[in-house]
This record gives C-alpha cells, structure tokens and sequence, in this order.
C-alpha cells in the first residue's frame, strides 16, 4: 500500500500568500488611501480670500418673464480676492445653484448646493482653481448665470 504524503512547501506556499495579501492590505489603508484622500495643498491667500462675492436670488427670480433672476448674472471672480462665492435667496420660493455641466473644485469638492436653498438661507463655495461655470436653478431651469475665476492679476 502505498502512503500519503503531505509536503511541507504546501503549507508555506498558503502562509506566504497569506502574509502577501495582509501586507497589502495594511500598505493600502494605512498609506495610499489617506494619501489619495488628502486635499491639495492651496494657497492660504486663496483660502482666506480678502472680500467675498455676493450673488442674489431677487424677489420674482423664478418668473418666466423675469430676465434677471440672479444678480450679478455674469460674474469674475480672482483667487485671492473674492473668491468665496454666496449665493442668498431673496426670493419667496427655494431656488437651486448647479452647475449645468459637473464641476469639482479639488479643494472644496463638487459644486452645487445640497438640496433647495429656502428663502432667506445662503449657499457659499470657495473656489481655488480657475474655471469658467454655467450655472441654473434645476426647478427653474430658466434662471441661468455665468461664472469666471481667474487667477490673481498681480
């Protein structure tokens, strides 16, 4: 008869592959994944803007007629200075700000307020990259406006 017998190099081989994946798995919570996490690093100029952009939502904004809904409609805006947009509703119906196509600042992450903006309440978004924004009210997709930032001329 003959005998089974089970090799050694087996039972390393499984401890080795056991060892390999738990390495990983510690290297990819413990370094990349907060690492890809992390915000950019930005300018504190550009955190700590020295003025702020006022935007309003005037009374009657969500009328067809109305042509200006939000006002200033077209904006430009300079890192460093008035970059921390707000936005106030000053309208008696809750309006929204989103962006008519996705814009993701690397900082402040992606715009677009959460949800109505009720009136009287604000939304704000600090802007750290340039980019050119449409944006609208998604219940009054009529309502539309423009937004530039650029980088501080000087």
């Amino acid at each position: 008869m003959s005998e089974s017998r089970t090799s050694n190099a087996y039972g390393v081989g499984i401890m080795t592959v056991i060892v390999g994946v738990a390495a990983s798995a510690v290297f990819y919570q413990g370094f990349y994944l907060p690492e890809s996490l992390e915000k950019p690093s930005v300018d504190e100029h550009v955190l700590h803007p020295t003025s702020e952009k006022q935007i309003s939502i005037i009374e009657g904004a969500a009328l067809t007629d109305q042509e200006e809904n939000y006002v200033p409609k077209k904006v430009d805006v300079q890192l460093g200075v008035d970059n921390l947009v707000v936005w106030t509703n000053a309208d008696g119906t809750a309006h929204t700000v989103s962006a008519a196509h996705r814009y993701a600042d690397s900082y402040s992450g992606v715009f677009g307020s959460d949800g109505v903006i009720m009136p009287g309440e604000t939304y704000e978004f600090l802007f750290t990259e340039p980019t050119e924004l449409e944006y609208y009210c998604i219940p009054h997709p009529w309502m539309k406006a423009d937004l530039v930032v650029t980088k501080q001329r000087f």
